[in-house]
C-alpha cells in the first residue's frame, strides 16, 4: 500500500471518527434537548435509525443506544400523544446496533437491560379481525410491554404486545415473545416458552409443564 493510500486512509477514518463523535445525541446536545428526559452519560451513537416522538421517550442515566437504533412514538411524527411518556428506557442499558423499538401506548424497560443487535420491541400489532378489509387497513390494537431490569435479550429477538417480562430474564436469540413471565425466566422458541427457571430451593431448573409429563 503506498503512502499517499495509507495517509488519507487514516485520514478517511480519523474523520469518520469526529463525525460520529460530533453526531452523538447526549443530554447536552442540541438533539437531546427533544426528549422528554435523557439522563446524564447517555449516549445515542452515530448514526441513528429513525426517532421521532422524542418528548415522550425517557433514558435513563449512564445508558448506551447503538447505532441505527431505531426509536419512535405514535404511527408518525406529529400527533398529540398526551401528557405522559410512553417509552422509559432505565439507567444503565444497553440496546445493541439495528435494534428498533416501537411505542404507542407503553413500553417499559427496567434498568440494565442489555440487549444484541436487531431486536424489535413493539407494543402494537396489526389485527386481522374483518376478512373482508386488507390487514394493513386494519385499525391495530395496543397491548403494553414491559421489560424487567436486568433482562437480556439476545439478537433478533422480538418481543411483542402484551408481554411482561421479570426481572433478571434471559431471552434466546430469534424468539418471538408473547406473554408473562416470572423472574429469573429464560425464554426460548416460536413461539417463546419458559425453558429454565430459578428457585432459591432448586436453583437453575427446567420447569415442569403439560408439554414435559410423559
Amino acid at each position: 500500500m503506498s503512502l499517499v493510500r495509507r495517509a488519507l486512509g487514516a485520514l478517511i477514518h480519523r474523520a469518520y471518527g469526529a463525525i460520529r463523535a460530533a453526531g452523538e445525541i447526549s443530554a447536552g446536545s442540541s438533539a437531546g434537548y427533544r426528549f422528554r428526559s435523557l439522563g446524564a452519560g447517555v449516549s445515542i451513537a452515530f448514526p441513528p435509525g429513525a426517532i421521532f416522538g422524542e418528548q415522550w421517550i425517557e433514558i435513563g442515566e449512564h445508558t448506551l443506544i447503538g447505532e441505527r437504533v431505531s426509536m419512535s412514538c405514535g404511527m408518525v411524527p406529529g400527533p398529540d400523544l398526551g401528557p405522559d411518556s410512553i417509552l422509559r428506557i432505565g439507567a444503565s442499558c444497553s440496546i445493541g446496533r439495528g435494534s428498533h423499538i416501537v411505542a404507542h401506548q407503553s413500553v417499559d424497560i427496567g434498568d440494565d437491560v442489555f440487549t444484541g443487535p436487531y431486536v424489535y420491541i413493539t407494543d402494537q400489532n396489526h389485527v386481522y379481525d374483518d376478512p373482508d378489509v386488507p390487514i394493513g387497513r386494519q385499525w391495530p390494537r395496543n397491548s403494553p410491554v414491559s421489560i424487567g431490569s436486568g433482562s437480556w435479550l439476545g439478537t433478533g429477538a422480538i418481543i411483542l404486545p402484551g408481554t411482561t417480562l421479570g426481572r433478571q430474564c434471559v431471552v434466546a436469540g430469534g424468539a418471538v415473545v408473547r406473554g408473562e413471565f416470572p423472574d429469573h425466566s429464560v425464554v426460548a422458541g416460536v413461539p417463546a416458552r419458559r425453558v429454565r427457571g430459578y428457585t432459591p430451593e432448586l436453583g437453575w431448573h427446567t420447569p415442569v409443564t403439560l408439554d414435559s409429563i410423559p
